[in-house]
């Protein structure tokens, strides 16, 4: 054996030993890790590389030769390396999902931000493992609507029915029956708790068109720069987290996950603890959700969201709270903050997958915030925003992952940092 070979192409034998962070399982041969989709720790598997590196290898799964304790047969006839893109992990019991992830968020803590013992809950199971999404997006293919591809994201996989999609939209999607010209894209949204559906509709030459319904549902286009032409119903929908009622715009980011969405309200909350007195500051502010449900426990909030139809859902949601200590700033986070005068004592940040990066965290330090609670989706960026806090002399007390995306790879956390 010699390590550092070329191992393209060969078939080996594995023992897999853990989840990497993106998905795979992974395992060691010759001295390098070997990255292998659709395993699964614990599993005896005979595998093909199909791409070779000095340290590392990703292969193809051929043969469960044993099967893990934690392997499950995933009920969806897509799934799998050449079917829909959308699940990754149907053949791990969920129960051990939850563990997985945990651990996944512990190691790229370790790996990117120096945390040998990161201060991480477990995994928190929030609401349903299945028929859970609120939000699905659907691709036109010859066969019919479908999803991304597993093994090609230019092939779109034909699915009849989706086990992650809420009941709401399941219902919805039988009763399609469309025939649009040059649909680019086709989106069903919910509020599972008003029962209020939307479609949108995303097409090549933006042209409103007639449509007939014979549902309760509402129909829009949406055009590239984010105007909503409404064709059916209203250009929004409504949901309710928490306790308040949200207005979200066909173009607004919302959680996929409405029980889920409770869950970050209540754990940013109870990590911030908002006092009176205190200004808090919620950047990448969306519609308002967090905005709104902790604006009544401070003296002052200072939401900043980019997208300026968020800016606006946000600005009615704050108003139908009744809510008028709260300024909503429409602008790029980074520029916005630059103009700000501290002291500021609390802040709420849920950024992109990107993270918040060295300029909001040096910003932040300089207005003097003394707790921060960071809504991560990717535990890498959690790391890499963790150790720039660290560097600022800022404290990780700790990280609560919650479960938005199960039967996924995809795992939300919310980390607590305190000055000091």
């Amino acid at each position: 054996m010699h390590k550092g070979r070329d191992l393209m192409s060969e078939r080996i034998q594995l023992q897999l030993s853990a989840m990497a962070h993106g998905g795979p399982a992974l395992g060691r041969y010759e001295g390098r890790v070997v990255f292998v989709p659709y395993g699964v720790p614990g599993d005896t598997v005979v595998v093909e590389i199909e791409m070779s590196k000095k340290d590392w290898a990703r292969a193809r799964l051929l043969e469960v030769v044993t099967p893990s304790p934690d392997r499950a047969s995933p009920p969806c006839p897509y799934f799998g390396p050449h079917g829909c893109g959308g699940c990754q992990w149907q053949h791990i019991r969920y129960e051990a999902q939850l563990g997985y992830k945990t651990a996944v968020v512990r190691d790229q803590l370790a790996r990117l931000a120096g945390f040998s013992e990161a201060p991480v809950r477990p995994m928190q199971s929030v609401g349903e493992p299945w028929a859970y999404r609120n939000h699905v997006q659907l691709h036109p293919a010859p066969e019919g609507l479908g999803y991304i591809s597993a093994d090609d994201n230019r092939r779109v996989q034909p699915v009849e029915r989706c086990l992650i999609m809420h009941p709401l939209l399941a219902e919805l999607y039988e009763q399609l029956d469309l025939e649009i010209e040059g649909l680019v894209q086709l989106s069903l949204r919910a509020g599972v708790r008003t029962g209020q559906r939307m479609v949108i509709f995303e097409t090549e030459d933006e042209e409103p068109f007639e449509i007939e319904v014979d549902v309760p549902v509402s129909c829009v286009l949406l055009r590239r720069d984010g105007l909503p032409i409404t064709l059916v119903g209203w250009d929004f929908l409504e949901e309710e987290v928490a306790g308040h009622r949200y207005k979200v715009s066909a173009g607004s980011f919302f959680q996929v996950n409405t029980a889920g969405a409770e869950a970050l309200v209540h754990t940013v909350s109870d990590m911030l603890a908002p006092q009176a007195h205190q200004r808090l500051l919620d950047l990448y502010a969306g519609v308002g959700l967090f905005s709104v449900s902790l604006a009544k426990h401070v003296a002052r909030v200072i939401a900043i969201e980019e997208n300026p139809i968020s800016v606006l859902d946000a600005r009615e949601n704050l108003q139908r709270a009744g809510l008028d200590n709260v300024e909503v700033i429409q602008g790029d986070v980074t520029e916005m903050l630059s103009s700000l005068e501290g002291p500021i004592e609390l802040v709420v940040a849920d950024p992109p997958r990107a993270g918040c990066g060295t300029a909001v965290v040096t910003r932040l330090a300089e207005l003097g915030v003394e707790r921060l609670a960071l809504v991560a989706c990717d535990p890498a960026t959690l790391a890499r925003d963790a150790r720039t806090l660290g560097e600022c002399d800022y404290r990780l007390v700790e990280v609560c992952p919650l479960d938005l995306f199960p039967q996924t790879y995809h795992i939300e956390s919310v980390a607590l940092f305190v000055r000091g």
